[in-house]
C-alpha cells in the first residue's frame, strides 16, 4: 500500500556528506555530556526507599506527588501499580535518614493531604499475634489509606540493575552485527552498526546535557530503539540488493538513491503511525511514561535519519558493489530482465 507516490529518486546520497559531519560533530557532543555531566539515574540504579500505600479510593497521582515533593526528598517517582487504588512511592536516599523515618514522614504527608491524622491501630492476626501498623484516621472515622509495605533498594542493587542493563545493550548491538553481516555483507553490518550506536549515544546525550531521570523504562526505550532502527536499515538494505539485481546500469550511490526512495512511502505511514502513538504517551501518559516517550520519540526521529543518510551512506563509503551482494552463479542473462546483458 502506498499513500505517497515519487515519480522522480529523491539525490539522498548527494547530501550525504554533509549530514555525516553534522551526525559526528553531534555524535561527538553527546559523548562530550555523558563524560561531563554524566547520566541523571533514578533510584532502581541509586538506591532509595520504596512506600507502597492503598487508598480506599481511586488515588490522585497528581495530588500524591505534590504531597510528597513538599517534604523535599528530591525527584520521585510515583505511580499505580496493580489497582488503581495501589500506588508506588520511590525516593532517592538520603544520609542520615533511616527507613522507617521516610516511610513516616511520607505517610504522615498523604495523610493530610487526604485531611487525616496518623496514629497507630493496634489488630490481631489470624495466627493470633498481636501487632500495630500506622494508621490514617479522618474526623468521620474513615480510613482513608493505608501503608502497605515499605522497602529500602540498596546502591549494589542499584549497581547490579547498571551493569546489567550495559550488558543488555552489548548483547543486543553484538546480535545485530552478527545478523547484517549473516544477512547481507560485512558492509552493512558495520553501517547498520554505526547507524545504531549514533541513535543510542545521540539519546543519552540528550538525557545527559537535559539531565532526564534516567531509569529502567528509559533503558527499554533506547533497547527498543535499538530494534526498531535496525528493522528500518534492514528494510533499505534489502531494497538496495533488490534494486542492484534489477538495474545494472545504474551506479552505487543512484541504486541507493532509488532504493530509499521506493521505501519512502513505508517509511511515513509506518513511522507515522507509530509517533502518534508515543506522542500520545507523551502528553497524555502522565509523568510515569514521560521519559519513556521521550527517548521513544527521539530514537524514532533520529533511526529514521540514520538509516537513510548514516546507515545507506557509510555503506555506500564502504564501496558496496553489485558483485558483494548478488552470489555467484546467478543467471546474468534474464530475458525478462530489461537490463539484461548491460555491463556493471
Amino acid at each position: 500500500m502506498e499513500f505517497f507516490r515519487f515519480r522522480r529518486d529523491i539525490p539522498f546520497m548527494r547530501y550525504t556528506l554533509a549530514l555525516n559531519v553534522i551526525s559526528f560533530l553531534t555524535f561527538l557532543a553527546a559523548v562530550f555530556f555523558l563524560f561531563s555531566r554524566g547520566l541523571h539515574l533514578s533510584i532502581e540504579f541509586t538506591g532509595g526507599t520504596v512506600v507502597e500505600v492503598a487508598y480506599s479510593q481511586p488515588a490522585d497521582l497528581e495530588r500524591t506527588r505534590q504531597a510528597v515533593e513538599k517534604l523535599g526528598f528530591g525527584e520521585v517517582q510515583v505511580q499505580n501499580f496493580g489497582t488503581s487504588r495501589d500506588v508506588m512511592i520511590r525516593l532517592p536516599l538520603r544520609d542520615g535518614q533511616k527507613q522507617d523515618q521516610v516511610a513516616g514522614q511520607v505517610f504522615g504527608a498523604l495523610c493530610a493531604a487526604e485531611s487525616g491524622s496518623t496514629g497507630t491501630k493496634e489488630y490481631t492476626t489470624p495466627q493470633g499475634e498481636q501487632v500495630s501498623r500506622p494508621s490514617c484516621t479522618t474526623a468521620a472515622g474513615a480510613e482513608p489509606l493505608t501503608l502497605s509495605r515499605t522497602e529500602l533498594v540498596g546502591p549494589s542493587v542499584g549497581a547490579e540493575l547498571a551493569r546489567d542493563g550495559a550488558l543488555a545493550l552489548g548483547f543486543t548491538v553484538l546480535g545485530i552485527m552478527m545478523y547484517l553481516a549473516f544477512r547481507f555483507e560485512w558492509k552493512f553490518a558495520v553501517a547498520g552498526i554505526i547507524a545504531n550506536l549514533h541513535d543510542v549515544v545521540i539519546i543519552l546525550g540528550f538525557f545527559a546535557f537535559f539531565q532526564w531521570e534516567f531509569s529502567l523504562a528509559v533503558l527499554a526505550a533506547v533497547l527498543a530503539v535499538l530494534g526498531y532502527s535496525v528493522n528500518e536499515s534492514v528494510v533499505i538494505f534489502d531494497r538496495i540488493r533488490e534494486t542492484f539485481r534489477k538495474m545494472r546500469k545504474m551506479s552505487t550511490h543512484q541504486v541507493i538513491d532509488h532504493a530509499i526512495t521506493s521505501t519512502t512511502s513505508r517509511t511515513i505511514i509506518t513511522h507515522g503511525s507509530t509517533q502518534m502513538m508515543v506522542l500520545s504517551m507523551l502528553f497524555f501518559g502522565g509523568a510515569t511514561l514521560h521519559y519513556f516517550a521521550v527517548a521513544l520519540t527521539i530514537g524514532i526521529l533520529f533511526g529514521i535519519y540514520s538509516s537513510i543518510f548514516v546507515a545507506a551512506g557509510i555503506a555506500m563509503w564502504l564501496g558496496v558493489k553489485r558483485e558483494d551482494l548478488v552470489k555467484a552463479g546467478v543467471k546474468e542473462n534474464d530475458p525478462n530482465d530489461p537490463n539484461a546483458g548491460a555491463v556493471v
